[in-house]
């Protein structure tokens, strides 16, 4: 399953905890928006693409 996870203020203890249980199993994506050089086509593109999308 592919899953992004799209961190809104940044990672949190919980998200890190989530984000690193679920890659164990799953092909895990994480975009921080915070961060600067965002490509918001590619964005849009990863949640198309997602099986599943958690915005923390």
């Amino acid at each position: 399953m592919k899953i992004l996870h799209i961190l809104n203020d940044g990672a949190s203890g919980l998200s890190e905890q989530i984000i690193e249980i679920q890659s164990r199993d799953h092909e895990v994506r994480v975009v921080d928006l915070q961060k600067k050089e965002i490509s918001y086509e590619t964005i849009v593109d990863d949640i198309f693409l997602s099986d599943r999308v958690i915005s923390w």
